[in-house]
C-alpha cells in the first residue's frame, strides 16, 4: 500500500497478524463476462456475494482475519468475524466499520470495529485480470482497500513477496484512489505508484466503481471504470532491485479506521460506514 508504514503491517502479518456509505443500497450485478477491452480473458474465479442476507461470506472462498494490534499502522479498529462487521446483503459483501468499544479474545480493546478478508490458501493466481465493483465508505480516517500479496510471504517476507494495491482510498481524498506496487527496494515510502482522480469533483463514495489490474509477466496495468490510468513495467524498478511479480498472489479486502497515513476520525466522521462489494472476479488468458 502507499502508506510508508504498510511494511510494518505486513511484518505483523508474518507473526500472526496476518478495509460503504451506510444504508441498504442494492447494486445491479452485471453478468460475469470477460471485460470488453480484452475478449481473450476467461473467468477463472469469482464471488458474486449472492448468499442469503445476513450470512457470512463463503468460507470456501474467503478467510476472515481478526485482531486489534494496530496492523503496523497504528490503526484504531479491531477486525472481527461478526456479521455486524462482515456479511452478505442485497447481493453485496458489506464490510461495516462501527464506533464501539470492543475487547477481543486477546484482551485488546479498541474504539472501532471493522473487517478484513483474504483468499490466502483458498485461491491464488499468477497473472490475469483482477477486478471488483466497489462502493467505498467516506469520512476522515476511513481507509478501504482492494489489494494482493504474494503467496510466499510466510517464507520470504515482505516486501520480497510483492504487493499489488489495486485500489486504496483515504477519507480526506474523496475523489482520488491510489494504485501501487511494493517490492524489495521500492516499498514503504518509495513504491511504484500512481493515482486516479474522478472528474468534476465526483466522490468515489457516491456510487459503485470498477477497480482492476491486468497483470502480465513484465507489466501491470491499473484501471478505474475501464480507464487505464497507469502502467508499471519490470523496467521501472530501481537499479539493483528486481521485479517480484512472477508467482501466485492472493486477494484482500478491508476497511481500516485510522492509521498513520489516513489520519484518524474526527468530529466530521459519521459511523457506521460501509464498504459494499458487488463482486470480485478473476480472469486468466
Amino acid at each position: 500500500m502507499t502508506s510508508p508504514v504498510r511494511a510494518l503491517s505486513l511484518l505483523m502479518l508474518l507473526f500472526g497478524a496476518t478495509i460503504a456509505c451506510g444504508g441498504s443500497s442494492q447494486s445491479t450485478t452485471p453478468q460475469p463476462n470477460p471485460p470488453a477491452s480484452a475478449s481473450e480473458w476467461v473467468l477463472a474465479w469469482s464471488d458474486e456475494f449472492s448468499g442469503p442476507d445476513g450470512t457470512s461470506p463463503d468460507p470456501s472462498k474467503w478467510v476472515i482475519e481478526t485482531g486489534g494490534h494496530g496492523w503496523g499502522n497504528n490503526e484504531s479498529q479491531y477486525y472481527t468475524a461478526r456479521t455486524q462487521n462482515v456479511r452478505q446483503e442485497n447481493g453485496n459483501l458489506v464490510i461495516t466499520a462501527l464506533k464501539e468499544d470492543y475487547t477481543g479474545t486477546d484482551g485488546v480493546t479498541k474504539q472501532y470495529t471493522s473487517a478484513r478478508l483474504k483468499t490466502a490458501g483458498v485461491f491464488e493466481q499468477k497473472y490475469g485480470r483482477f477486478e471488483a465493483r466497489i462502493k467505498v465508505p467516506r469520512g476522515q480516517g476511513i481507509w478501504p482497500a482492494f489489494w494482493m500479496l504474494g503467496n510466499d510471504i510466510g517464507t520470504v517476507g515482505w516486501p520480497t513477496c510483492g504487493e499489488i494495491d489495486i485500489m486504496e482510498n483515504i477519507g480526506r481524498e474523496p475523489s482520488i484512489v491510489h494504485g501501487t506496487l511494493h517490492g524489495p527496494g521500492y516499498s514503504g515510502a518509495t513504491p511504484l505508484t500512481g493515482s486516479y482522480t474522478l472528474p468534476n469533483a465526483q466522490k468515489f463514495a457516491d456510487d459503485f466503481h470498477v477497480f482492476a489490474v491486468e497483470w502480465e509477466s513484465n507489466q501491470i496495468r491499473f484501471y478505474v471504470d475501464g480507464v487505464l490510468y497507469q502502467t508499471k513495467k519490470s523496467t521501472d524498478v530501481p537499479g539493483g532491485t528486481r521485479w517480484v511479480f512472477d508467482h501466485p498472489f492472493f486477494l484482500l479486502l478491508n476497511t481500516a479506521v485510522g492509521g498513520n497515513w489516513p489520519g484518524y476520525p474526527d468530529a466530521t466522521t459519521v459511523f457506521p460506514q460501509q464498504m459494499l462489494v458487488d463482486y470480485v472476479r478473476v480472469y486468466r488468458r
